[in-house]
């Protein structure tokens, strides 16, 4: 038998090291990114409007046969000839899953100086990793290693790496991407999907509805690159998907301009109406606007649903 080699330790602390560097891809700029951008918005603990286990006060209440004796508010009751109990507002972690539409579609951009779609929905999604764990939330990034509900720093990283992964796939398998259907655990919690949803429209809302049924409410974000909108494209064009599955041509592409921003909005008014009868919420923002307004509009849907 063959006498095993030892491997160097040198060589292989090289090794390891550049291993984890291989692994980190754009963990590090993604996270400091998304930590700079969470720093604008806060997001703190929310009250369930209900009296229970939590540090914020909401009411006194009489004392009733069977209340222990620490829960009576001295103080209170001295201005009174009855015992009042001190009652604080009950709060508690919410399940909240993260989807970044990670297809070849968000690779679009319309301009060098602009961000791609994917770049700013992983920003985005990100900055809401940051903000939650920081809420004490737990959170989950469907459709990667961190699919799994948790909270904690190590978590965060596991979601951010997540996104991070998205953006540096080589080949993404879809052209366009709907939301993932998820089993939400016990039901209930929160959503956001941030895509530029151009994938086949009724798999979007039916995701959107299934998500819903379980009890699960969100909001739903379309990132879209300005010239989706505007359509600034004239004479002799070739359209090709980025994935290259779809593709035409025209000698007018300047006569399609207006029925095609027809069929984006009528696009969007189903899909905010659907948000609006599943309890969901939609909004569009683009990748030549500031990410802030866009990330504080994700977090102040998230509290209407968590009631803060």
């Amino acid at each position: 038998m063959a006498e095993a080699r030892t491997e160097p330790s040198s060589a292989r602390a090289a090794r390891l090291r550049h291993g984890a560097e291989t692994a980190a891809g754009g963990l590090p700029d993604l996270l400091v990114a998304a930590q700079r951008l969470a720093a604008t918005v806060i997001l703190g603990a929310h009250g369930r409007r209900r009296p229970g286990l939590g540090e914020t006060f909401w009411q006194y209440r009489r004392a009733t046969p069977g209340d222990p004796l620490p829960s009576v508010d001295w103080r209170r009751s001295a201005r009174s000839d009855a015992l009042f109990v001190r009652e604080t507002e009950w709060e508690a972690a919410q399940t909240v899953w993260l989807w970044a539409d990670a297809s070849a579609s968000m690779r679009y951009r319309s301009n060098e100086e602009l961000p791609t779609k994917g770049e700013r929905a992983a920003l985005l999604t990100a900055a809401m990793a940051v903000l939650l764990n920081g809420g004490g939330e737990r959170i989950a990034a469907l459709r990667t290693d961190a699919a799994r509900p948790s909270t904690g720093e190590i978590h965060l990283e596991r979601v951010v790496m997540g996104f991070a992964q998205g953006l540096d796939a080589q080949n993404p398998a879809e052209d366009f991407a709907a939301p993932p259907h998820f089993d939400a655990v016990r039901g209930g919690g929160a959503a956001v999907f941030i895509s530029d949803f151009f994938a086949p429209e009724e798999s979007i809302l039916k995701a959107m509805r299934a998500a819903a049924a379980q009890g699960v409410t969100g909001a739903v974000l379309q990132v879209v690159d300005p010239a989706e909108e505007a359509f600034p494209f004239d004479g002799r064009v070739r359209f090709e998907s980025m994935g290259r599955s779809v593709n035409y041509e025209t000698d007018r592409a300047g006569a399609l301009r207006s029925d095609y921003q027809a069929v984006l909005a009528a696009r969007r008014d189903r899909m905010r109406e659907t948000a609006r009868r599943s309890g969901w919420r939609f909004s569009v923002h683009r990748t030549n606007d500031s990410a802030t307004p866009a990330l504080l509009w994700l977090a102040q849907s998230l509290a209407q649903d968590f009631g803060a």
